[in-house]
């Protein structure tokens, strides 16, 4: 029979940073509001989490990185939102801002979570930030502890 190795749900003893972005703050403070919630009902103690404010998404991966390899925290939550507008600014921020994220945690091995909204218009993001379709802030943390985790038990298993 195969073992399997799945990460629990519980955030107890672990460390978290949560990197949010100020622009269009409107939603991202629900999505930080939603990842605090979160970590908290999930045993974090809010001592263990600290949070980094940036400008913007696109600098979101720069100060994720940064905290990455100082190896202080078990997982890192990046909080931002891009909503499309009439240029192709949307499609370089967007994607940069992803690529970004996926690239720290590959790189560190520090889960990182993705919580960085990309929508079309500002009512899809207050939907995600809170509103009919939940809070991408929440699920984003809990991924974060997810993958905190299994990460743990996948590095005691050798």
């Amino acid at each position: 029979m195969a073992k399997i190795f799945e990460g629990q749900l519980s955030a107890a003893g672990l460390r978290f940073v949560i990197v949010v972005s100020r622009f269009n703050s409107f939603i991202t403070e629900r999505l930080y509001q939603g990842a605090m919630d979160a970590l908290t009902r999930s045993g974090a103690d809010p001592d263990q989490i600290d949070l980094i404010r940036v400008p913007g998404a696109w600098e979101v991966p720069l100060a994720a990185a940064e905290v990455a390899r100082q190896k202080r925290y078990d997982a890192i939550i990046c909080l931002s939102c891009v909503i499309r507008g009439e240029t192709p600014h949307f499609d370089y921020v967007a994607g940069e801002a992803a690529k970004g994220v996926s690239q720290v945690s590959s790189a560190t091995g520090i889960p990182v979570a993705f919580g960085i909204l990309t929508t079309n218009t500002l009512e899809q993001a207050i939907d995600r930030a809170g509103a009919k379709s939940g809070n991408k802030g929440f699920d984003a943390a809990m991924t974060a502890i997810e993958m905190a985790n299994l990460l743990r038990i996948l590095r005691q298993a050798n």
